[in-house]
Order: structure tokens, then C-alpha cells, then sequence
């Protein structure tokens, strides 16, 4: 489904992401783990046409979207839930939802779609006409990731959905993720709580400084003395 092949990315003379080279296979759920300032977000914006890659291809079903502007990627299925939710905090539930939607015109499939991120995210439901800004970060985590799947995304794109989160929050929003996923959107998954993003994922990646030093099924990285050491609080 997405392929990445040997892209570089600078902010300016930094060299944020060094000949990075992925896949993800359609219907799997994919981690990237690694510490702050590894290059997560970096590569997220540059999947979803945020940066562009000095170097490299980036392959979408065959198609090449390296530089491609951003409503480009999101119009052919690729969605992005921002780090820090980024709602429209002087906007209500329900119009931040129709913002997800707005490079649709099919009206009856906008409202199906409305009446799936509802019954997924039942609190949204009862606050829909409330301001977004006034919902607490849990609501708001969920209120992006209702909102990015109002594009109908074939691919959805993560960015640390359980910072700042209670830990009961955390569990809900990874409950979604699965849901999201079993329904057939893949998923790729940018996540500190490495513990939390192994136990969901089918396969990982580790990102150190900008290069991925690991990769394999999620499982396997579970069990690797190098990321239990660095990653899994050594357990």
C-alpha cells in the first residue's frame, strides 16, 4: 500500500530523516517507535505532504506522492491525526467532523460516515454542538480521529494519540484504533507508550536520530533486549 524508498528530509541544514525506507502492507497496523526528536512527526508530515523530501520516493498504491500537495494526498485516502489534536477549538463537534469531509460531495455517504464516528465516539454524540476548545484532551483526541476519518481515509496516519491521556483514556483511544482497523482502514502509527503500540501492532519500526534501527513484527520487537532496554522500561 505505501512504500518508502530512501528519503531524506532537512529542516533548513537538519538533517531530520536519513534515507528512511518503510512499507506498510493494506490492513495492517504499523508502529514507529522511538524518543522525542527521533523524526516520527517528521516522517508522518512528509507522508502527508507537510515537508517534502529532498531525496527518495514515497509510493502510494504505485502512485508516487513525494511533494505532492497536501489536499492531493488526503483526496487519494490518506488521512493524518496531527500531534496535539489541532481541532478548531471556536468551532462545535459536529463542524469540525464536516471539515473532515470537506473534499466529499456525497452527501448520503458524509452523513453515514457522521453517524459512524458518532456511534464509535459516543461522548461527540452528546456534544456536538458544543465548541470544541471546551472539551477535555481525551474528547478532543477523539474528536481528531472522527475527524480524519470523515475523508474516508484508506490509510490513516497517527501522531502520539496518547499523550497527555489518563491511562483509562489511553485504553479507549487503542480500543478505537483496533476497531478503526478491523473495519478495514490501515493504520500507521506514530506512539511513545511503545508497551501499548507493540500490544495492538502487526509490525514495528525504530527510529533513533532520524534512521531506523530496527524493524520487524511487532512481537519480535517485543522480545528484543535492545528495545525492552530502551523502550519498554526494561522489562
Amino acid at each position: 500500500m505505501l512504500k518508502v524508498n530512501n528519503i531524506d528530509v532537512f529542516y533548513g541544514n537538519i538533517h531530520a530523516l536519513k534515507d528512511i525506507s518503510l512499507e506498510v502492507i493494506e490492513g495492517e497496523i504499523v508502529t514507529l517507535i522511538g524518543a522525542n526528536g527521533a523524526g516520527k512527526s517528521t516522517l508522518l508530515k512528509t507522508l502527508s505532504g507537510l515537508l517534502k523530501p529532498k531525496h527518495g520516493n514515497i509510493l502510494y498504491f504505485t502512485q508516487q506522492i513525494a511533494g505532492k500537495p497536501a489536499q492531493t494526498i488526503v483526496k487519494s485516502g490518506i488521512s493524518h491525526v496531527p500531534e496535539g489534536r489541532r481541532v478548531f477549538s471556536n468551532m462545535s463537534v459536529e463542524e469540525n467532523l464536516e471539515l473532515g469531509a470537506y473534499l466529499r460531495n456525497d452527501r448520503d455517504g458524509i452523513k453515514k460516515d457522521m453517524d459512524y464516528v458518532y456511534e464509535l465516539f459516543p461522548i461527540l454524540d452528546e456534544r456536538r454542538k458544543q465548541l470544541s476548545g471546551t472539551l477535555s484532551g481525551g474528547e478532543q483526541q477523539m474528536l481528531a480521529m472522527g475527524r480524519a476519518l470523515m475523508a474516508k481515509p484508506k490509510l490513516l496516519l497517527m501522531d502520539e494519540p496518547s499523550m497527555g491521556l489518563a491511562p483509562l483514556v489511553v485504553k479507549k483511544i487503542f480500543e478505537i484504533i483496533k476497531a478503526v482497523n478491523s473495519q478495514g482502514t490501515t493504520v500507521l502509527l506514530v506512539e511513545q507508550n511503545a508497551n501499548m503500540a507493540l500490544s495492538i501492532a502487526d509490525r514495528a519500526y525504530v527510529l533513533e536520530t532520524g534512521k531506523i534501527v530496527l524493524s520487524g513484527t511487532a512481537k519480535e520487537l517485543q522480545e528484543s533486549e535492545q528495545v525492552k532496554a530502551a523502550y519498554l522500561g526494561g522489562l
